[in-house]
């Protein structure tokens, strides 16, 4: 389980970082900047969702259990 939500925190990053390339990058002349950007905040928001779907069911699933933090007795 941790390695998937590695795996998709570093997807996250990556889709951020190459929407903050295409943003910075200049275009050629007059053209009109590609939809890349767009594209990949899309990809972002969509594996950010995915990413919180799959934690709320596998903790419906039992597969992972919050410790919260542990109280110490003052």
């Amino acid at each position: 389980m941790k390695f998937l939500i590695l795996v998709a925190f570093i997807g996250i990053f990556g889709a951020l970082a190459s929407a903050g390339f295409f943003m910075l990058r200049k275009g050629r002349g007059d053209d009109k900047r590609s939809p890349n950007m767009a594209r990949a905040l899309a990809v972002r928001v969509g594996l950010s969702v995915a990413l919180f779907l799959i934690i709320l069911l596998s903790w419906k699933l039992g597969w992972i259990h919050p410790t919260g933090l542990p109280l110490k007795a003052a």
